[in-house]
């Protein structure tokens, strides 16, 4: 057997199992920078949530202050009508 082929097939024998825990590395990488970039997204969305939340209470508090006050003006309204009838 010539010596250039001998060794081309060595190479391919051992390269074969370097080059398939290559690509489960590198696939490995890959799939760490996805999950990366996945909890960066879903840590986004959890700080907008918490942005929307807050402000939905401070708007909440604000209707229930204009609430009680037209209460307390449809109270004097109702006694003025009384007074007047």
């Amino acid at each position: 057997m010539p010596e250039h082929l001998y060794l081309i097939s060595i190479g391919l024998i051992l390269g074969t199992p370097l080059l398939i825990f290559g690509m489960k590395y590198a696939s490995a990488a890959y799939q760490a920078r996805a999950r990366i970039q996945g909890d960066d997204a879903y840590r986004n969305i959890a700080a907008k949530a918490v942005t929307a939340q807050s402000e939905g209470a401070a708007l909440l508090s604000n209707i229930q202050s204009d609430l009680s006050e037209i209460k307390i003006r449809l109270g004097t309204i109702e006694k003025i009508l009384k007074a007047v009838e």
